[in-house]
């Protein structure tokens, strides 16, 4: 009996004063080794750059979305949303006049200072990395976690990583061919081994003709690709203007170079290969394609 006289003015107790219990949150370490304690799934965010806002609508998450940053044109409804400035160049004052309760960043494109101001301002921001294609994986899992999502981003990256097991399985006994990928045009520019797109060359099959230059974003001539001999050319291209179709006929004037003779010279989709977002594997898978038809 008198157990229970204890166990019924605890529940008593309870019910007085349970809205006034304090609510423990969940805490998250983020790619900068900080850390921020979220007491609800946030129902305010703003992604701080393009590959950040696919990564939220791709998380089902887009009604959540107040606020995004330029360029972040896919999926389409994200250009309805009100612009926070470039990631490079945020607006603070518009990013606080929208109140968020969780803003996203990225490590290497969000200013460190402006990341620090947003803080002081009381905006709860959490920091990725992602270096590599399988981060950028890792890096939507995180984000559905502090999200509160995490069951639908175990399900979603758990089919992008189907999709890159399958595309190791066909490459694995295929001998890598050497692929020239050009990002630019005047002056032709190529990229290292420290790049995405180098990952990409690499999960895709191929041998990068440039990895292993010193500089991430090498210069590189005409006659120097040609000595080279790439078995294929991929020319990263969002242009509508028609400058990189132009640059791949360009290519086509030299049938010395194998990538000419055997007609694999190819352009791709740019924001496919150089966002960090879920549409990375659909680069990858293209990739394939262009490097093992």
């Amino acid at each position: 009996m008198h157990h229970r006289k204890i166990i019924l003015k605890v529940m008593i107790c309870f019910l007085i004063l349970g809205s006034s219990l304090p609510v423990f949150g969940e805490t998250f370490e983020d790619a900068m080794g900080r850390e921020i304690t979220l007491h609800k799934a946030p129902a305010r965010i703003i992604p701080l750059a393009p590959s950040l806002t696919e990564i939220v609508y791709f998380l089902g998450l887009g009604d959540r979305v107040v606020g995004v940053t330029e360029f972040s044109y896919y999926p389409p409804e994200a250009m309805a949303k009100p612009k926070v400035g470039s990631y490079i160049n945020l607006n603070i004052e518009r990013i606080i006049s929208l109140s968020p309760e969780l803003a996203i960043g990225t490590k290497d494109g969000n200013q460190p200072g402006i990341i620090e101001l947003l803080e002081q301002a009381g905006i709860q921001i959490f920091i990725v990395n992602p270096r590599k294609v399988k981060d950028v994986i890792k890096t939507i899992s995180q984000i559905g976690d502090v999200c509160g999502v995490s069951e639908k981003a175990g399900l979603l990256t758990r089919q992008l990583n189907q999709r890159m097991e399958r595309i190791q399985s066909v490459i694995a006994t295929k001998e890598r061919p050497l692929v020239f990928f050009q990002i630019n045009l005047r002056p032709i520019m190529t990229v290292n081994r420290d790049t995405f797109h180098h990952d990409l060359i690499t999960l895709a099959g191929g041998l990068n003709l440039a990895q292993d230059e010193p500089i991430t974003y090498p210069r590189i001539s005409r006659e120097e690709v040609i000595r080279r001999r790439p078995d294929v050319i991929i020319i990263s291209s969002m242009d509508r203007g028609g400058g990189f179709e132009d640059a791949r006929q360009e290519w086509l004037e030299w049938p010395s170079i194998p990538a000419v003779k055997h007609n694999r010279v190819h352009l791709i989709n740019s924001d496919l290969t150089d966002r960090p977002s879920p549409r990375i594997i659909d680069g990858l898978e293209a990739m394939v394609r262009m490097i093992h038809p």
